[in-house]
């Protein structure tokens, strides 16, 4: 048994010797394998992602931005411009924990900034690069020069100069020009493909967002060689950025001045200014409104809700937004009336004190009625009851037919259109389909809201703007413009932009006359206080009941000079009982009059030379 045993102990040590090499040589193949799969993956599956990052490690990119273009007025006065502002920053890779602690209760005492501010700062992890964090942006003056003069005492923290958007005339057109804000993290994901960084401001409203790709500009920057530590070696190349172009807008500085001015005291309300033959804007102005630097500065939450979440709607363009436009809506009724063939230019209604209209009695507004008048009385006395007659006598189809040729319920076409409102002609289509807000086919037309609508009240909804393009259809004889606040080199009398309205030249001229009537002898005669420095006025005063449950709004739309219709103006006091004649019409008139006084002082000039 013993010979045995040793016989197979001996047979497993020869087995064990045999199989050594071939475990060894198993081991080596297998770390070779792996070896060569990781080079695999590095050089080959990965290779431009790790040259990507040696690259990175030895070169660094400085993004330069660049100069926003400038807004200037249409004598090329600047309304939006920008300004150098102060920021500190540090360098997070050239501190240690402990010397980021000293450093931050440096800056601290030295700029007079809590370290809870400063430590909050410096944990954001959204700054743009590994390389810089900004804690601090808008040092004052006094805070630079006290970061200059410790500077040597303050390693890894700097003071960079940047560039603001800057408004001189702080509320001016502010809902026109619009505002730029630092874009979002989602905007971030989108817009980095065409060129923009996480720090880029973009035009949030108004020009400043329809124009934002001419405005922009592009980044440029400097390629820098540095070595492992982060020192810079020698610069590789520079590149410029390119500065965005200025736009140059319609607008009248002197007279939008003074459109601003004569709303200040009003609790809400626009005024429009406007080429009647080209569509230029002149002066665009709205109340409340807002300092538009806000935008450019640090502010609180405090701030910020006072700003966006105030009743008194400050960020809402009232020239823009659409209301009940009351009287100055019966020359759209008149031409409702001529155009159907119903009630031609000559016919004479009688005006009574109260017309019933399915379960309602509409009245005339002085209780009594004026007796049988025609269009041009009409207009003269703004009489409720003859255009009751021609409204409900025409119909909703009529009516609405009337209503978008001038332009009504459709968007003005002005650049700034994702600011606009629609506005509303009510009409029997509108009520089957629900009116917005019903199921359809349980709020149908009827009658009431025909004699409604003929006055401008209730199912009748325009903006400023669309009024002032309507009224421009009088004023130059018959065509519909397309209001513009940038000229840029288009030919906005071309047929693409300016169209005959497709009415009979008598419809116009009985609308013109009567609209003279009314600052002749009418509800109008206001405007003539300053009769003797003013051109001859054609318009319409307008008081209009709220729809939505406020008080009164007070309007006039009207031109000037009646013959040639050189300017249009809207005035709209927003809630302001008491009637269009008392407080839209002495709004109108002073416009209008700084008008004038401007057109008469260029035509002086222009004769001596």
């Amino acid at each position: 048994m013993k010979k045995k045993e040793k016989l197979h102990l001996s047979s497993k040590k020869h087995v064990g010797a045999f199989n050594q090499p071939l475990i060894f040589f198993l081991f080596i193949c297998l770390i070779f394998s792996v070896t060569v799969g990781r080079l695999f993956w590095i050089q080959i599956i990965r290779g431009s992602y790790y040259k990507k990052l040696s690259v990175e490690n030895r070169v660094k990119l400085i993004a330069n931005p660049p100069i926003r273009g400038r807004l200037l007025d249409r004598n090329g006065v600047v309304l939006a411009d920008n300004k150098l502002f102060y920021s500190l920053a540090i360098q997070p890779r050239l501190l240690t924990k402990s010397e980021w602690i000293d450093l931050r209760n440096s800056l601290s005492d030295l700029l007079n900034v809590s370290t809870d501010q400063l430590d909050i700062a410096f944990n954001r992890s959204n700054s743009d690069t590994p390389y810089k964090k900004v804690l601090l942006t808008d040092l004052s003056v006094e805070q630079v020069i006290r970061f200059k003069e410790q500077e040597n005492n303050l390693y890894g923290a700097q003071i960079d100069i940047g560039l603001i958007r800057n408004y001189p005339y702080k509320s001016l057109a502010a809902h026109t020009l619009g505002y730029t804000q630092l874009i979002t993290q989602n905007e971030f994901s989108k817009l980095s493909e065409r060129g923009y960084k996480l720090s880029d401001r973009i035009g949030r409203k108004g020009i400043e967002a329809a124009f934002e790709s001419q405005l922009r500009g592009a980044w440029g920057g400097e390629m820098l060689e540095i070595d492992s530590i982060g020192t810079v070696q020698r610069s590789l190349g520079l590149k410029l950025p390119k500065a965005g172009r200025d736009i140059k807008l319609t607008l009248d500085l002197e007279l939008q001045l003074t459109a601003e001015k004569v709303l200040s005291d009003k609790i809400a309300g626009a005024i429009v200014a406007i080429d009647p033959y080209t569509g230029a804007i002149r002066a665009i102005a709205s109340q409340p409104t807002f300092d538009l630097n806000f935008f450019s500065q640090p502010f609180t939450n405090k701030q910020y809700n006072d700003l966006f979440l105030s009743s008194n709607l400050p960020l809402l363009s009232r020239a823009f937004n659409a209301y009940d436009p009351g009287s100055t809506w019966k020359p759209i009724t008149a031409i409702a009336g001529m155009e159907s063939g119903k009630f031609p230019a000559s016919k004479k209604l009688n005006t009574v004190p109260c017309i019933t209209y399915g379960s309602h009695c509409f009245p005339e507004y002085n209780k009594r009625g004026f007796g049988w008048i025609g269009y041009e009385d009409a207009f003269r006395v703004s009489s409720n009851t003859f255009f009751y007659q021609v409204g409900v006598g025409s119909g909703s189809k009529a009516l609405y037919d009337a209503a978008t040729k001038l332009g009504f319920d459709n968007y003005t076409g002005i650049e700034t259109f994702i600011d606009e409102n629609k506005g509303l002609v009510g009409n029997k289509k509108w009520a089957a389909e629900g009116r917005g807000w019903g199921n359809p086919g349980e709020t149908p037309w009827i009658v009431e809201d025909m004699a409604s609508a003929s006055i401008g009240q209730s199912v009748v909804l325009v903006t400023p703007l669309q009024l002032a393009r309507a009224y421009a259809v009088f004023a130059n004889g018959g065509y519909l413009i397309t209001p513009h606040l940038v000229d840029a080199n288009i030919n906005w009398r071309s047929e693409k932009y300016l169209k005959k309205v497709d009415i009979e030249d008598k419809t116009l001229e009985t609308i013109r006359r009567g609209l003279r009537k009314v600052v002749t002898s009418g509800t109008g005669i206001g405007i003539n206080l300053d009769n003797s420095i003013l051109p001859p006025v054609a318009g319409k005063t307008g008081t209009a009941e709220d729809s939505s449950g406020g008080a009164d709004h007070a309007w006039f739309a009207g031109f000037a000079p009646y013959d040639s219709g050189k300017i249009v103006i809207v005035a709209f006091a927003q809630n302001t009982p008491g009637g269009g004649s008392v407080h839209a019409l002495p709004m109108a008139r002073k416009v209008l009059r700084a008008w004038y006084e401007q057109k008469s002082k260029n035509e002086l000039i222009r004769s001596k030379d």
